[in-house]
């Protein structure tokens, strides 16, 4: 996923520096004067630099957060979150060269690709923890799908939709290098398509998740309330929290993004500072700074400590969460 994001942004790039070069058409004397009726302006204001400064700060010291926890603590299926979050502020920080040209086109469609294809590599994530997770607590018959057959599913979606939105975004983009209106709607369209299908995939994953949930709850009680039970931040439970709430951040990003290209790029939600932030950012960003108090090698065993548990099953008839596998995992934590 990140190596595709990294390919697509370089494909993109040359078409981006061609915008970047038109200067067929007069700009404005002063385009701070009334930057909501200039049409020149992509976004129809100038961005707030203390917002956007807020903005890649948090964005990038949960970055640095989450790399150190991977490499120190394990858990590096989560690496594409974490370049992700990167990537994500890096787009935000093309909204201080949008601060001082706000007619940039080529710095706008810079910032607009990493915001908005970034996300792709947080879902990807989601996908992948909770499959994870089945398989750790040795609930995966509980799955609608198998643990390893959902993360391929469902990655293979987020991928496809991923292009799909790639390949808009590169329409419109080549629409307006040629002033061809008719492809720049194209483009958007496309885009739109790709973006409700990664919505639907992403509705049919929670749907997926929940009834995991209550299957859990209902069929194995012994899992869904451990004896002896561990402290709250340390039960299982608490990750599964951490994974809905990343949903539902991820689920208000993907519902404003679709009404936002619907309205078309001058709708009310497409030229606001306040639903950018309030509606795209804050709740991606709280989609994936869960994960920081709630990181997952502290509640998924490695996949050492999965093959000890198969061999301890092979050779006994204990549960998956016996006190002897929970053993194996506290040993594994600890190292």
């Amino acid at each position: 996923m990140v190596a595709l994001l990294t390919r697509v942004l370089l494909t993109l790039l040359p078409a981006v520096l061609r915008v970047a070069a038109n200067t067929e058409l007069p700009h404005p004397v002063n385009p701070f004067v009334s930057p909501s009726t200039d049409p020149y302006n992509p976004l129809r204001y100038t961005p707030n630099n203390a917002l956007t400064a807020v903005a890649v700060a948090l964005y990038l010291l949960t970055a640095v957060v989450m790399t150190y926890f991977m490499y120190r603590r394990g858990a590096r299926f989560m690496a594409a979150m974490v370049i992700g979050a990167y990537t994500m502020s890096l787009g935000l920080s093309m909204r201080f060269g949008l601060h001082s040209q706000p007619e940039s086109k080529g710095i706008y469609i810079l910032e607009y690709l990493l915001v908005v294809l970034s996300p792709c590599a947080f879902i990807a994530s989601d996908y992948v923890l909770l499959g994870r997770l089945s398989q750790s607590l040795g609930m995966g018959e509980h799955l609608l799908i198998s643990p390893n057959r959902i993360t391929r599913v469902f990655i293979a979606s987020d991928v496809a939709t991923f292009l799909i939105q790639a390949a808009g975004a590169s329409i419109s983009i080549s629409g307006s290098t040629s002033g061809d209106l008719k492809r720049l709607q194209a483009g958007s369209h496309i885009f739109l398509a790709g973006l409700a299908l990664q919505a639907a995939s992403f509705i049919v994953f929670m749907a997926i998740f929940l009834l995991f949930l209550y299957r859990v709850r209902k069929c194995a009680p012994q899992v869904w309330n451990p004896s002896p039970s561990p402290p709250w931040w340390k039960h299982w439970r608490m990750l599964s929290v951490a994974l809905g709430i990343s949903c539902v951040g991820i689920l208000i990003r993907s519902a404003y993004r679709t009404i936002e290209l619907s309205e078309g790029f001058e709708g009310r939600l497409g030229t606001s500072e306040g639903f950018f932030y309030g509606l795209d950012t804050l709740p991606l960003f709280l989609a994936i700074v869960v994960y920081v108090p709630f990181w997952p090698s502290g509640y998924i065993k490695s996949n050492a400590v999965l093959e000890k548990q198969h061999d301890l099953e092979s050779s006994t008839t204990k549960p998956p969460n016996s006190p002897q596998t929970m053993t194996l995992f506290e040993e594994e934590r600890e190292k």
